[in-house]
């Protein structure tokens, strides 16, 4: 990547003397830019500098003299206007010229505008930008089998716009997230609140990230197996790029495509063997959790009051000197030192964080204390410390255990892939109870969705290897599946089965 180089005058304006009145200028060319408007005589701008609040006032000189030292920073061009009729001296000194903001002041004012909105947002991490940027995908992989050039850039076009909000609202939220975590001196109450909020929107952000990773990841496969070039040349001439200034846009626009679609593969499918960044993602929001919970632990315990002997004997004094019978004295007496021994006073709970600091010991639930306490002054019996068993047979035991299941569960989703096709549920013959399950298994995911516009159900197992799709059979016709342990029998629907990676497909 090449070094970043701004020019020199670029933002200049923004430290030198009036820089408020550089910046209202600025702005008033922006807003003249979204209504078309590439070019403003000096009333235009005037009424402009009312429209975006400036209302500081200024003589025409100085205007013009601003307007004169910004040309000098290559961010205002200035041209005659040869197209008016002018009736006096005086309009055509105010209507002949016509000034328009150059390229860099374009790029000056938009590296302002962007500024201000990094400063003034905080970012999110959203599922639903994942989700969308899996479904582009697959549209993607549709259109290419069989879509048209202007669909491909469009959908194309769509993905690179959610991979975009992907990454610059991750930036933005890992650095309010890191800022949170050094944050000193703040409210209790209020990093007591926000911690839980943060911690629970972490949490329901990776609760399913590992299946839409492994979705997009595939998806991404699908894109490249077909092509990547070929995909770009088509989304170029569905683009329909204008050839302004005798030089050909596209080298530049298809290396661009190149770049993002790198960029791409590098958060969810890296061409070498590092690791995705949506993993990296996943990394830093799970230590995020613990020391956001960390952090809680160690301020609970700094505002919790510290106890001491010194403390509990001054109270029990002033106890003593407000007292008016001698009964009562000797009632407090054998209350404070008439008790047994308290050595079990350091035992918890089995979960502390249930039972308030505060509570008092008479509202609090029972701890249970070991007999030898008060017999032995410990609360277990200190023996030898056992061998160490060897474990390694039944690790391999297990290990071998759980291969035979993988191998006998992608068995089983080879046998009820349909190979592309479209079959009946009364077609499938010959289950036994185990794979009968299965079935039954993706026929309730599928129902479980919502048709889409053809009537077709589809949905997909949770590590998204398998997809089915189920759309209505014939009216009336009814299935019958017979297994070991009885036989089945419901509409006929017409099942299609494909399975990621199956020997079938």
């Amino acid at each position: 990547m090449d070094p970043i180089r701004v020019p020199a005058d670029m933002f200049r304006f923004t430290t030198v003397d009036r820089s408020g009145l550089y910046m209202a200028v600025l702005q008033a060319f922006g807003e003249a830019n979204e209504r078309l408007e590439t070019a403003l005589s000096l009333d235009d701008l005037r009424r402009r500098l009312d429209a975006v609040g400036f209302v500081e006032a200024i003589a025409d000189d100085d205007l013009a003299a601003s307007l004169e030292r910004m040309r000098q920073w290559n961010l205002i061009d200035v041209v005659q206007n040869h197209s008016e009729n002018y009736r006096t001296a005086l309009d055509y000194e105010r209507r002949n010229l016509l000034y328009s903001l150059t390229k860099q002041g374009e790029a000056a004012f938009a590296g302002v505008v962007h500024a201000i909105s990094v400063l003034t947002s905080s970012g999110a991490l959203q599922t639903a930008v994942l989700d969308a940027i899996g479904d582009r995908l697959a549209d993607l992989v549709r259109e290419l089998d069989s879509g048209s050039d202007k669909r491909i850039f469009t959908v194309a076009f769509e993905l690179e716009s959610h991979l975009e909000g992907l990454r610059t609202n991750t930036k933005q939220f890992n650095g309010e997230l890191q800022r949170l975590l050094r944050a000193e001196g703040v409210d209790l109450a209020v990093f007591h609140e926000v911690k839980a909020a943060t911690v629970a929107y972490l949490q329901e952000f990776l609760n399913d990230i590992d299946r839409r990773s492994h979705v997009i990841a595939n998806r991404i496969q699908a894109v490249e197996d077909f092509g990547v070039s070929r995909m770009h040349q088509r989304a170029l001439r569905g683009a329909e790029l204008p050839t302004l200034g005798g030089t050909d846009p596209a080298p530049a626009w298809l290396e661009q495509r190149r770049a993002r679609w790198e960029g791409l593969r590098a958060w969810f499918l890296p061409i070498d063997d590092s690791p995705p960044r949506i993993d990296q993602l996943r990394q830093v929001g799970r230590r995020a959790i613990i020391t956001l919970l960390q952090v809680l632990d160690r301020l609970t315990e700094s505002r919790r009051r510290a106890s001491s002997a010194v403390a509990d004997f001054r109270e029990l004094a002033r106890w003593f000197t407000v007292l008016p019978e001698e009964d009562d004295l000797h009632r407090l007496w054998s209350t404070a030192f008439g008790l047994g021994s308290a050595r079990h006073a350091h035992l918890t709970h089995p979960d502390p964080e249930l039972v308030s600091y505060s509570a008092s010991w008479a509202s609090a639930p029972p701890v249970e204390v070991s007999p030898l306490l008060r017999s032995a002054g410990r609360t277990e019996r200190m023996g030898r410390t056992g061998s160490v068993p060897d474990v390694s047979a039944l690790r391999k035991e297990r290990a071998v255990k759980a291969a035979a299941e993988r191998a006998e569960l992608l068995a089983a989703w080879d046998l009820l892939d349909t190979g592309g096709q479209t079959r009946t549920l009364g077609q499938f013959v010959d289950l036994d109870h185990a794979m009968f399950e299965r079935l039954l298994d993706l026929l309730g995911r599928a129902l479980g969705a919502a048709p889409d516009s053809a009537g077709v159900r589809r949905s997909m197992t949770s590590d998204g290897r398998v997809e089915i799709s189920l759309s209505a059979g014939d009216p009336g016709a009814i299935a019958e599946l017979r297994t070991p342990r009885g036989v089945f029998r419901g509409p006929d629907y017409r099942v299609r089965i494909r399975t990621v990676g199956s020997r079938r497909s």
